[in-house]
């Protein structure tokens, strides 16, 4: 699994009660969570996620079957901005048929976009299917 913002460790703190079993990677530009919810640090990766994201490969290609990304800039435009750059560089990470949920809209070829759980606001996530090429209509 593959925290991409950590925040104040909100969803983090969500994936390890769901998941106790599963290592959570997080990328984070600076660790300022609540204590409760800082990872390990061999499970983090410190830094911009431009340049996070390209060390981390090595370590998770094609592992990741749950990516998060929230970019947390606190403007829609930035993150989707952000959220179009750091999207290749998340796929790769991604295992066939792993999860990518992201606040903004993703835009790529190797993203199938899915439908919403039972409950929860269009428009305040957004769902995607990794496949590793674009399906044939």
């Amino acid at each position: 699994m593959l925290e991409l913002g950590l925040g104040n460790g909100r969803t983090y703190d969500h994936l390890r009660e769901l998941f106790p079993d599963r290592k959570i990677y997080v990328c984070e530009r600076s660790v300022v969570p609540h204590p409760d919810c800082i990872p390990p640090v061999e499970f983090l990766f410190l830094g911009d996620m431009r340049d996070t994201l390209r060390s981390a490969r090595q370590e998770l290609g094609g592992r990741v079957a749950l990516a998060h990304l929230d970019p947390g800039t606190g403007d829609l435009v930035a993150s989707q901005t952000l959220a179009a750059e750091l999207t290749p560089l998340i796929t790769p990470l991604l295992c066939p048929g792993g999860i990518l949920v992201s606040e903004p809209v993703l835009i790529s070829e190797v993203l199938i976009p899915l439908g919403l759980p039972k409950g929860v606001a269009a428009g305040r996530y957004n769902l995607y299917r990794y496949v590793s090429r674009p399906e044939s209509p």
